[in-house]
């Protein structure tokens, strides 16, 4: 008898565990899908009605000063504080600006994440399409790729190969923060030719590497054998500023390094004005290009870029940036749904002033999140004769439907050059905050 009832406890104790195991497994689960598929902020505009739903057993509570301002499901909140379940697709609206918080619950009982949301006002925007000089710092030294040099015997040596790699960003040295290729030839010159303690980041990963540097024919010089990159210049269009937040979205599209194709990690940049002094017009399988020169100077500076997105760079205008725009028309924004296949404007000084040249929208990708989300085609006599269509220099130009700011132009088709891809002004406006 005892052992029977010793059978039935461990059969008891194993079903326990089981269970146990299956909802700590579950709570897991949710965990990482709530840290991949949530945000933690989350940024919607006054007037848009966003549809929300992830199909899941989770509820999110909704706090803040909501009564009466925010509407679920196109029903008024009755106070400051209700509840949702996510498992079924709903609609968030708020006719004014402000901030409320979500806590995300497992079952509606088990806390696992906080959401920020703010409501933003997309009435405070203004479309440039002015050219600007752009030139950033990279947050560390980029590494291009390593080479051979030639040590005092003539052999040939690599100190970096299989070491440093295309992509890698040099942060310190010895310990001691590098910013520039100066301070990095220093430095390397410094050891001696002793092994050296690099502190770099590779893929988001910080890690620590040890080179020896090679001393080379010249006297007193060391070098690692690399090629490396500190920063860059070039020639981009200025979507918007907004002089309510002192801020400006550009080019519509990340600066990727020309050789290793990465997004660059920055430290900062500028935007400046600039002179068109020659356009190439685009020929089919050979895109066109604008030269220009890049005027750098202080009363020049337009604006100062702090963030590098694959939506575009944004950052704040100086004051001679925001004297420059103040007369300038304010517009709504457009949002991706309220596009229509059709006619509409881009915005560009190519031909020396800022003028609206005449479009068609063939295409909107509604689900695309990139900034590729649209199809257009120039159809502007004007500048089909300047440019023939959409040229290097052009990205950032906005995009101008109904009296609406909707997007910006990104790239051009190479096999065509009256054609390119735009995105939408949602997926700049939104990298701002």
């Amino acid at each position: 008898m005892l052992i029977g009832c010793e059978k039935m406890s461990q059969k008891l104790y194993r079903s326990i565990l089981l269970i146990v195991a299956f909802c700590l497994t579950l709570v897991i689960c949710f965990h990482f899908f709530v840290k991949i598929y949530i945000p933690n902020n989350y940024k919607i505009f006054v007037g848009e009605e966003k549809s929300i739903g992830y199909n899941v057993p989770l509820q999110a509570e909704i706090k803040g000063d909501i009564k009466g301002v925010l509407q679920i499901n196109s029903e008024p909140v009755p106070q400051d504080r209700i509840a949702v379940n996510l498992n079924k697709s709903f609609t968030v609206r708020s006719e004014e600006t402000g901030k409320f918080n979500v806590q995300i619950k497992l079952l509606g009982l088990l806390p696992i994440k906080k959401v920020q949301v703010e409501v933003i006002n997309p009435n405070n925007y203004i479309p440039v399409g002015e050219m600007v000089g752009v030139t950033v710092s990279t947050d560390g030294i980029l590494v291009l790729g390593t080479g051979n040099l030639i040590d005092p015997d003539g052999k040939k040596v690599s100190p970096s190969k299989d070491i440093l790699y295309s992509g890698d960003y040099i942060k310190k040295i010895n310990n001691k923060k590098i910013a520039t290729k100066e301070e990095l030839i220093e430095q390397i010159n410094a050891s001696k030719g002793k092994e050296v303690l690099i502190e770099l980041e590779r893929k988001d990963e910080m890690i620590d590497v040890k080179i020896k540097p090679s001393k080379t024919s010249v006297a007193d010089e060391y070098k690692l054998g690399v090629w490396v990159r500190d920063d860059t210049q070039g020639i981009g269009t200025l979507t918007y500023v907004n002089l309510e937040k002192n801020n400006f979205g550009a080019l519509g599209h990340g600066i990727t390094d020309v050789d290793t194709q990465q997004l660059m990690e920055l430290s900062g940049g500028t935007l400046v004005t600039s002179l068109i002094t020659n356009i190439t017009k685009g020929q089919d399988g050979t895109p066109g290009e604008i030269a220009g020169v890049i005027i750098e100077s202080e009363e020049n500076t337009i604006a100062l870029v702090n963030k590098n997105d694959k939506n575009g760079i944004f950052g704040s205008l100086t004051k001679q940036g925001k004297e420059e725009y103040t007369r300038n028309e304010v517009i709504s924004l457009g949002f991706k749904y309220d596009i229509q296949i059709g006619k509409a404007l881009i915005r560009s000084n190519v031909s020396g002033e800022i003028k609206d040249y005449e479009i068609l929208i063939e295409k909107v990708f509604l689900n695309d999140e990139a900034n590729k989300g649209m199809i257009i085609k120039v159809v502007d006599t004007e500048l089909l004769n300047l440019t023939n269509g959409i040229i290097q220099g052009m990205s950032g130009s906005p995009i101008i439907q109904g009296d609406k700011l909707i997007g910006a132009v990104t790239h051009v088709f190479v096999q065509d050059s009256t054609k390119g891809y735009g995105t939408f002004i949602e997926n700049m406006i939104l990298e701002e905050y």
